[in-house]
Parts: structure tokens; C-alpha cells; sequence
């Protein structure tokens, strides 16, 4: 599995297994990683906003957006979620970052959450309110995206409303494109568009190998699909 150049990197997966190594040989390897990572590290020396991409067939792509904004909220900055297709559920994680979502003593919420879709598009069977919605929810969304004040954007499922045409791909990246230098926008869903993966900083494409639903006739469960 391949992972950032901050971790374990793939070119050392292809190297030999380190179980059938001497203790010596096990020291030496482990040195030369560690001058590579140093030496990464070293040349890592910019700072920027990222678009940010979590796509593919796989479970998980919300999970690990929500995981980016839990560390946000940990450092203080000012989040904002807009959900394009789960509105019509009532989501665990908007009870779980209500703490976040409330204010207190008068201070403005640190965490914007905006469910604005209303369901799987199998579901809804309307695709002109589909489109309409899906639209409602983007102008939501570019209130955070140029608000500077907000340093990370999650738009979940926003990936879903591009690949059935709801929004424009050209007009969404022409408003990336304009969001503040450090801020960070993350798009999830599956089937992103070829020109959103290319314009992206960091895009990740979860793989689906196995799932409890299509082998074994597993529903969704709480606290796992929901």
C-alpha cells in the first residue's frame, strides 16, 4: 500500500523483507531510510492551500476528510462542511462535531455543517431538483471556500453531483482556483473528474477489495456505514 513520502514510502515496500535480516543489515537499512526521509523533509520547504481529492469505488473517502477536519478543529482553525448528496439522513458525525457546531459565551461556531443534499440519487428520482439542490449547495459552499476565515472546506459527495452533471466541472475549478492561498478544500465522492484529479494537489483513490453488503448481505450499520 502506498502511502506518503512522510511514511512508510513505496519504494522501500519493493526492498527486501526486513524479518530475514541481521540485526547489523536491519540498522544499516533503517539509516538510509531515515537519511531519505531527512533529506525529503528538507526540500519540503513551501507552504500552501491544497485541493484535495478522495475518490474511487472504496469506503471511506468521507471518513478520511472527517479525520483532516477533526485535526483542524484540534489546531483551531475554522472548518465548514456542505454534504451535496447525504442531506436526507440524519448523520452521526454532524452529533459528533455538535460541540464544535455551538456556540458559546457569544463566539462565533468554529465548525460551519450544512447538509444540503437530500439523498442517493436513486432515492430522490428527480433530477431537476437533484440539479437544483445540488446547486443550492455550491453557492453554500463558495461562501466558505472565499472566506478566509475558513482554512478548510470539506464538500462531501460534491464528486457524485459533477460525474451526473448537476454542477459544471469548468465553473468549479475556475472557483478552486480562487479560493485563498492557505486554504484547504477537500472534494469527495466517487467518479471525480478527470480535470479535477489533474488540477488537485493530493488526490487519493480508495479500492474496493471486499464489503460485508456484496459478499456476505451485510446492511449498513451504525457507526460503520453511518
Amino acid at each position: 500500500m502506498k502511502t506518503s513520502s512522510y511514511g512508510e514510502s513505496s519504494e522501500f515496500d519493493k526492498s527486501e523483507n526486513a524479518s530475514g535480516l541481521t540485526s547489523e543489515q536491519y540498522r544499516r537499512k533503517m539509516q538510509r531510510r531515515k537519511q531519505v526521509q531527512e533529506q525529503r523533509l528538507a526540500q519540503a520547504s513551501s507552504e500552501k492551500g491544497l485541493i484535495i481529492v478522495n475518490t474511487g469505488n472504496g469506503k471511506g473517502k468521507t471518513t478520511a476528510a472527517l479525520g483532516m477536519v477533526l485535526r483542524s478543529l484540534g489546531h483551531g482553525y475554522r472548518v465548514a462542511i456542505v454534504q451535496f448528496i447525504k442531506g436526507a439522513w440524519e448523520p452521526a458525525e454532524k452529533a459528533a462535531f455538535a460541540p464544535w457546531t455551538e456556540p458559546t459565551n457569544g463566539e462565533t461556531p468554529q465548525l460551519e455543517f450544512h447538509a444540503m443534499g437530500e439523498g442517493f440519487t436513486w432515492e430522490t428520482q428527480d433530477r431537476e431538483r437533484d440539479i437544483s439542490k445540488a446547486e443550492a449547495a455550491w453557492e453554500k459552499a463558495l461562501e466558505f471556500i472565499r472566506n478566509p476565515e475558513f482554512r478548510l472546506v470539506l464538500l462531501d459527495e460534491v464528486n457524485v453531483a459533477l460525474k451526473l452533471g448537476y454542477l459544471n466541472v469548468e465553473q468549479v475549478l475556475a472557483r478552486l482556483a480562487e479560493k485563498p492561498t492557505l486554504s484547504h478544500v477537500i472534494l469527495t465522492g466517487r467518479g471525480a473528474p478527470k480535470a479535477l484529479i489533474e488540477q488537485a494537489d493530493l488526490v487519493t483513490e480508495m479500492t474496493l477489495v471486499k464489503h460485508p453488503l456484496r459478499e456476505q448481505n451485510v446492511k449498513a450499520q451504525p457507526g460503520i456505514e453511518y
